[in-house]
């Protein structure tokens, strides 16, 4: 997803990460009725509130557990992270690579009854891609299509690149041969939307009309979010009847209390889950994250404008001992951008490892040799009882530089507002796969002209390797040219990079079929809890 921002369900700061919120709020059926004939029970879960259900508007992993639900596209990710047919049965490629031509699948409806057709998908596409709109993602995810670029800039009214062959076949062209383009097609910024609910009005997001596993019959604000089985499913009905996510409360007591079915379980707790002699350390799951957590460094404001400066900051953080003490050993250190498990991660990438003497030297040769400008580092949220990495990282520096950095949490829209508008001086975030490509990271964060470079990173040899990577077909030598542009990243120091997530997630024995995913993906249809 775009980034996603993610608010820690570590627990080691609530501090957020990237442009999802909390990995662990996977989706939750309910088991509060409006059930719809003889089903396999009903799931209960913590949830958050997401900032829209309009799935052009996702940024957020907080929405993105939803929409992934309750919507659907051309194509989406299984269990094992693979692209499969969706919405469309089946597809082409032309022979210059260029040309998609998608099969629609028979009998696929939106939750309202009303078949989808190829024309469904051109008005999505569109609309995505109308500067009306104002969509953050449409250009990061769409922007390989033709005329979906212009569209955003106004200089035309349709995408030439997205033709409606018949009812039932779509062609999508793009600029240029890519690899990666089907994985960016399970985005939910490419799904569905049905044009009559659209236009109903300017909250129409508050009841969705989607073509996912899942239709939105309940929304209390602050209470509950409940997800009904939709019966005209192409894919074969969920099995469970409902999902409830509850949108408030303790989720760890909720869970000891029998209240939910499933919960992500946190610093404050993961020591004692982790113990074989409690009796939660059977019903114990986890999973390593596709996700990096990290500092950004705004390279168009001082001090970052320096690149010793950047380096001087990496070097000065012992980020082992940081993660040791705060993480409690449920996260993985992390010396560079792309996480293990990422096609393309390279475990003998050199990071800017912990090193004072060489940090104070970088700073005696940098243009800041004479004094440091006050530095602040931004989070998103309150960070009241809960910045205790961020308090680590700032007298790190203080210690270790003699920088004088304060903490500032901000209210999530104006961080998020910020963030786009390159704002911040120096800000704390993660982000998490939405398709496992490296592309998603190494490209869409560190392009200079990407919209999801926050940090302003401008480095003209990196885009020319990132515009070699988009077109390179082989597989061995595409990812070989994304190892040598992480390292030239890393050296470069945008970013200091912190750790590597992992889910830690209680299930209740009578919940079946559920796996932990890396990253938001489709995850309940086939679940079902044993009554």
């Amino acid at each position: 997803m775009n980034p996603k921002l993610i608010m820690s369900h570590h627990n080691l700061l609530p501090i957020v990460k990237k442009t999802i919120a909390v990995v662990l709020t996977v989706s939750t059926l309910s088991a509060l009725g409006c059930s719809q004939g003889s089903g396999n029970g009903d799931l209960l879960l913590p949830g958050s509130s997401p900032n829209s259900l309009d799935p052009v508007q996702c940024t957020q992993a907080s929405s993105a557990q939803y929409l992934v639900e309750i919507f659907s596209g051309l194509v989406t990710l299984d269990s094992d992270l693979n692209v499969v047919g969706d919405i469309a049965q089946s597809w082409e490629l032309s022979s210059d690579g260029m040309t998609y031509t998608f099969h629609i699948r028979g009998g696929v409806r939106f939750h309202d009854g009303r078949e989808v057709t190829a024309e469904d998908f051109k008005y999505s596409i569109e609309r995505a891609a109308a500067p009306e709109t104002g969509s953050p993602v449409a250009e990061a995810y769409l922007g390989d299509i033709v005329g979906v670029k212009d569209k955003l800039d106004g200089l035309t009214d349709e995408v030439g690149g997205v033709r409606v062959v018949d009812g039932e076949t779509l062609e999508i062209t793009i600029d240029a041969p890519k690899a990666y383009f089907l994985s960016k097609l399970t985005h939910p910024s490419t799904f569905v939307v049905d044009r009559q609910n659209v236009e109903s009005g300017e909250d129409w997001w508050e009841r969705p009309n989607g073509t996912g596993p899942f239709k939105l019959t309940e929304w209390t604000e602050g209470e509950r979010i409940v997800l009904e089985r939709n019966g005209y499913y192409y894919r074969g009905v969920a099995k469970l009847e409902s999902v409830t996510y509850l949108l408030r409360g303790n989720s760890m007591m909720m869970y000891e209390n029998d209240e939910i079915h499933i919960t992500s379980v946190g610093g404050a707790n993961i020591e004692r889950v982790l113990d074989p002699a409690n009796p939660l350390n059977r019903e114990l799951a986890n999973t390593s994250e596709l996700s990096t957590f990290y500092v950004g460094f705004n390279v168009e404001t001082p001090p970052f404008d320096d690149a010793k400066v950047r380096q001087a900051f990496c070097h000065a953080v012992e980020r082992e001992k940081l993660i040791e003490v705060i993480g409690q050993g449920t996260v993985i250190p992390a010396e560079r951008i792309l996480p293990p498990g990422m096609p393309g991660y390279n475990d003998d990438l050199e990071g800017l490892n912990y090193n004072v003497t060489l940090a104070q030297q970088l700073i005696a040769e940098s243009s800041y040799s004479d004094g440091l400008p006050a530095v602040v580092l931004s989070c998103m949220g309150d960070c009241s009882g809960v910045s205790a990495v961020n308090s680590a990282l700032a007298w790190m520096w203080q210690e270790n530089l003699g920088a004088n950095v304060s903490v500032q949490c901000v209210e999530s829209d104006t961080f998020l507002d910020d963030l786009i508008g390159r704002e911040l001086q120096m800000f704390e975030i993660g982000w998490i796969a939405d398709y496992p490509d490296p592309e998603n990271f190494l490209d869409i964060l560190f392009h200079s002209e990407s919209v999801e470079n926050h940090t302003g990173y401008n480095n003209t040899e990196v885009d020319e390797l990132l515009e070699e990577a988009r077109i390179e077909s082989g597989i061995d030598s595409r990812l070989a040219l994304y190892q040598d542009i992480e390292q030239l990243i890393v050296d470069d120091a945008p970013w200091l990079p912190l750790y590597h997530g992992q889910s830690y997630y209680l299930v209740k024995p009578e919940v079946k079929g559920f796996e932990p995913a890396p990253m938001v993906i489709p995850q309940f249809k086939d679940v079902w809890t044993q009554r």
